[in-house]
């Protein structure tokens, strides 16, 4: 199984940074995609970042590189899309906070699961997970990377760069290692019912 990993947006996107500018969305998710492909090779996990670029590459280019990835895995792929959430503007700071896990609106059977192993992760880890409802983990959302991509997908969340708090733990030896952990483990249990 390849695991394919997708750091969301580049560095000229507009906003996707905290309001005090300490946490850049871009330079964050390739800080932790980084992280994840080295800690799972280290497992012996085929993995790699499918947007090695800080130019922001378009989502349907992204999707296409999946697709070829998949397609020359003989269909043996996964994808995670790492992100950092944001309630507001990016102007102010919000009071929304924690992680999230989202699938598409046609997510498949394991798409669905690998959320699920992801979510469990975070809970594992004590940390505030939202969810739609106590009995649902995960959140379906017509997000494009997610409708589009052919393999299992998923789009994490790690907490919203607008709240302070999540801001402070993000930057944080301890949060980017939390982080980390959480996407590794998840990916890895999913990994363990194939």
């Amino acid at each position: 199984m390849k695991v394919l990993i997708d750091n969301g947006h580049g560095v000229e996107t507009p906003g996707k940074r905290s309001p005090d500018e300490s946490l850049r969305e871009y330079a964050y998710t390739r800080e932790i995609a980084d992280r994840v492909v080295g800690k799972l090779k280290i497992e012996g996990i085929d993995a790699v970042r499918i947007v090695p670029e800080e130019t922001d590459v378009s989502l349907a280019e992204r999707v296409a590189r999946a697709n070829q990835a998949y397609m020359e895995a003989q269909k043996q792929a996964i994808l995670v899309s790492i992100h950092c959430n944001a309630m507001g503007s990016g102007q102010e700071w919000m009071p929304a906070s924690g992680w999230s896990v989202f699938v598409g609106g046609n997510a498949s059977q394991n798409s669905n699961i690998l959320a699920k192993a992801l979510a469990q992760a975070a809970l594992n880890k004590k940390i505030k997970v939202r969810q739609p409802s106590s009995q649902v983990l995960y959140w379906t959302a017509d997000l494009y990377i997610c409708r589009k991509t052919n393999c299992p997908t998923v789009l994490i969340e790690n907490f919203f760069q607008d709240n302070e708090k999540d801001v402070k733990f993000l930057l944080s030896e301890e949060g980017k290692q939390c982080v980390t952990d959480i996407t590794v483990e998840g990916i890895k249990n999913y990994l363990k019912t194939k």
